[in-house]
C-alpha cells in the first residue's frame, strides 16, 4: 500500500526465487518430524518487508511443492501456515524491538537475534502444532518433535549472523537505497 504495486511484485518475485533457491540448494535435512532448512525468513523480511516475504514465502514453496516435491503439495497448507504465522510474528516483535527511527542496517546482533528467534521459534511451535494434531499427543510424538527443536537451535545460531552480513553488504551497497524492490525501513528510519 505505501510502496505501491510495482514495488510488492518486483520484491515477491525476489523473496519467491530466493526461498525457492533456500529451500532447494541450502542444506537440508530430515530430523524428527520434519525437516530443517535454512529459510532466512528474517533476512527476508528486513530486506523486502513482511508482504514481499510472506508472498515470497507463499510461492517459494508452492513452486518448489509444483517443480520438485509434489509428494508436498497436499501438506501444502500446513506448510505455509507454518512459515506465514511466525513472519507475522516477526512483523510484531520488530515493530517493538527496533526503534523507529533505526534503519534496519543499523540493526545489533541482540536484535537480529531476537527476530530471527521469533521466526525460528514461531517455526518450531507450527510444527509442534501440526505433529501433535495430525499424530496425537504421545510420548514418541514429543521425542520426535524435542528432536527437530533441538536441530533447529543449529538455524538459531546462523540465521542471526547471515542477518547481520546481509545487512553490512546493504549497508555498503548504498547506491541500491533506491531500490523499490526493498523495503524503505532497511536504509531510512520508520
Amino acid at each position: 500500500k505505501e510502496r505501491g504495486a510495482g514495488s510488492l511484485i518486483a520484491g515477491t518475485v525476489a523473496t519467491t526465487a530466493l526461498v525457492f533457491g533456500f529451500f532447494e540448494i541450502l542444506p537440508h535435512f530430515p530430523v524428527g518430524v520434519s525437516e530443517v532448512h535454512l529459510i532466512l525468513g528474517s533476512t527476508l523480511f528486513l530486506l523486502f518487508g513482511a508482504a514481499p516475504a510472506a508472498f515470497g514465502l507463499a510461492l517459494g514453496l508452492l513452486i518448489q511443492g509444483l517443480l520438485i516435491a509434489p509428494f508436498d503439495l497436499p501438506q501444502y497448507g500446513m506448510n505455509v501456515t507454518t512459515l506465514l504465522v511466525p513472519l507475522f510474528a516477526l512483523q510484531y516483535v520488530a515493530r517493538r524491538t527496533v526503534a523507529p527511527q533505526t534503519p534496519y542496517v543499523n540493526l545489533k546482533y541482540r536484535q537480529a537475534f531476537t527476530l530471527s528467534l521469533t521466526f525460528q521459534a514461531g517455526i518450531v511451535s507450527w510444527v509442534t502444532f501440526w505433529a501433535v494434531y495430525g499424530q496425537g499427543l504421545t510420548v514418541e510424538t514429543l521425542s520426535s518433535v524435542a528432536t527437530f527443536g533441538a536441530a533447529y537451535m543449529l538455524v538459531v545460531i546462523l540465521e542471526p549472523l547471515a542477518d547481520l552480513a546481509v545487512l553490512a553488504a546493504a549497508k555498503a551497497g548504498q547506491r541500491f537505497r533506491d531500490g523499490a524492490w526493498l523495503e524503505p525501513r532497511l536504509f531510512s528510519p520508520a
